[in-house]
């Protein structure tokens, strides 16, 4: 009888790309209350970094639902792809554009342009402040650098995920 009931529910999905796909859209949640409840508008890094998030939610989703193992992995390893693409966008928002008083026509102004998120969903993904201007810390350590954190937790997740798919 509990054969029957385990087949009739199908495959136990993993929770972790699931997990991974709440945590970046609570990341991109925070910066919309951060934006829009405490005034902190962003630069055009910052909105990449959503859009990042964004797409690691999309992919985390596509893994958790997908039947196929081959399609299961192959989205892990998109979301773990762009975790560390969101690595060096937070690194390049600490390090190089941080220090600029311009962030206009840099990879993440052309990237955000290019898709038109801006235009079509403002609220979201326009830039609204230069780098300097965005850069803020909160408790003590720099926003950009939560970011970071969240992206190699979530992109140890995928990776860890992977792994487990892989067996």
């Amino acid at each position: 009888m509990n054969l029957h009931l385990a087949q009739a529910s199908g495959p136990r999905r993993d929770p972790l790309p699931g997990l991974i796909a709440l945590a970046s859209v609570a990341a991109i949640g925070a910066a919309l209350v951060s934006q829009h409840v405490f005034g902190m508008e962003p630069c055009p890094w910052c909105v990449l970094q959503r859009l990042i998030f964004a797409a690691m939610a999309l992919g985390a989703l596509a893994a958790w639902s997908a039947n196929a193992p081959g399609l299961r992995r192959l989205a892990l390893a998109l979301t773990a792809l762009l975790s560390l693409s969101g690595v060096a966008a937070a690194l390049w928002q600490h390090f190089v554009a941080a220090s600029s008083t311009s962030c206009n026509l840099t990879l993440a102004d052309r990237v955000i342009a290019m898709l038109g998120l801006d235009a079509s969903l403002p609220e979201v993904f326009q830039p609204r402040a230069s780098c300097a201007d965005a850069a803020v810390d909160l408790l003590g350590v720099p926003y950009e650098f939560w970011s970071l954190a969240l992206y190699v937790l979530l992109g140890a997740a995928a990776l860890f995920a992977l792994r487990r798919t892989a067996r």
